[in-house]
């Protein structure tokens, strides 16, 4: 199975890896993982006021401190997982990267909002639900 983790390097994050490694028909190396973050746009003011060197090198970095720990605890559990990130809003970013991959489930920690939270502060993991065709796992 081809399974997307989508990491944000949260609490939740955590409690999802947590969950996958406790139930080996999830976790197991006959799958094929990939670690995925979305990174929010720097406000347009902002992404002017410095170069494009300095944008990417900012990105990598912040990328870097959420992947590289997730990546660390699939090595420690013998999965050599790929990572990979984009810039753009999290639910419609991680939508089309699962979709374009073609991947067969998104795993993903959920804060767990109430109805009403979401209505008011939306949801990634609502905006994944509604805009992917994927089974989409969310670990609370």
């Amino acid at each position: 199975m081809k399974i997307l983790l989508a990491v944000d390097g949260s609490k939740y994050t955590k409690k999802m890896l947590a969950y996958l490694s406790t139930h080996d028909d999830l976790f197991g190396t006959s799958h094929r993982y990939t670690a995925f973050t979305a990174q929010p746009p720097l406000p347009p003011l902002a992404r002017s006021a410095v170069s494009r060197d300095i944008v990417n090198s900012y990105y990598a970095d912040e990328t870097e401190k959420i992947l590289a720990p997730v990546c660390k605890f699939m090595l420690r559990h013998g999965i050599d997982a790929k990572s990979s990130w984009k810039v753009g809003p999290a639910g419609e970013t991680i939508s089309k990267f699962a979709n374009a991959g073609k991947f067969d489930l998104i795993v993903m920690g959920s804060h767990g909002h109430s109805a009403l939270g979401n209505l008011v502060m939306g949801s990634v993991a609502t905006q994944v639900l509604a805009q992917s065709d994927i089974p989409v796992l969310l670990v609370r």
